[in-house]
C-alpha cells in the first residue's frame, strides 16, 4: 500500500533539503508519533549507501523493534531510503522536493508499505504520521525552531 502526502513548504528548497540532511529534524518533525534514538552504526550524516538503525518506540512509549535505513538517493531534488524492521519488512520511502519559488517547495512524502496482515492498520497510522510530519515541518520552518 502506498501513503503519499503533499504540502507547501514556507522555504526554499535548498533550505528544506540542509534539514533533511540532520536526524534532529526527524526526531523532531516525528514526535510525538515516533521517537527514533540512534544505534551504535547509526551514520552522523545520511549520503548515498550509507545504512544506520535505530530504536524506533511509537507514541515514545511502545516499543517497535530496530529501524534500519539505507539511503539509495540523496539529493537537492530528493531523498530515497529502503526502510525495514520486523514489523513492517518494506517500508520504501521516498521525498520529493520541487522548487516553486525563492522561498516555498513543494515537499512530497510517498511510502510504500508492505506489512502482511498488519498492511492496513501501518497505513492508517503512517497516514496520520506523514500529515503530523508535514504540519510539524511547516512550523518548524515558520519558528525557526530547526537551525
Amino acid at each position: 500500500m502506498i501513503v503519499q502526502k503533499s504540502s507547501i513548504f514556507p522555504a526554499s528548497r535548498d533550505v528544506v533539503f540542509q534539514k533533511l540532511q540532520r536526524l534532529e529534524t526527524l526526531q523532531a518533525i516525528a514526535k510525538p508519533y515516533a521517537t527514533f534514538e540512534p544505534l551504535d552504526n547509526a551514520a552522523a550524516v545520511w549520503t548515498v549507501g550509507s545504512k544506520s538503525s535505530y530504536r524506533l518506540r511509537l507514541f515514545g512509549l511502545i516499543p517497535f523493534g530496530t529501524h534500519a535505513i539505507r539511503i539509495v538517493r540523496f539529493d537537492p531534488e530528493g531523498i530515497c531510503s529502503r526502510e525495514s524492521n520486523r514489523h513492517v519488512p518494506v517500508w520504501n520511502h521516498d521525498i520529493l522536493l520541487v522548487p516553486i519559488d525563492e522561498s516555498h517547495t513543494e515537499y512530497t512524502d510517498r511510502v510504500e508499505i508492505k506489512a502482511g496482515w498488519k498492511t492496513l492498520f501501518i497505513w492508517l497510522w503512517a497516514k496520520v504520521f506523514y500529515a503530523h510530519r508535514q504540519r510539524k515541518w511547516i512550523r518548524l520552518l515558520k519558528e525557526g525552531e530547526v537551525q
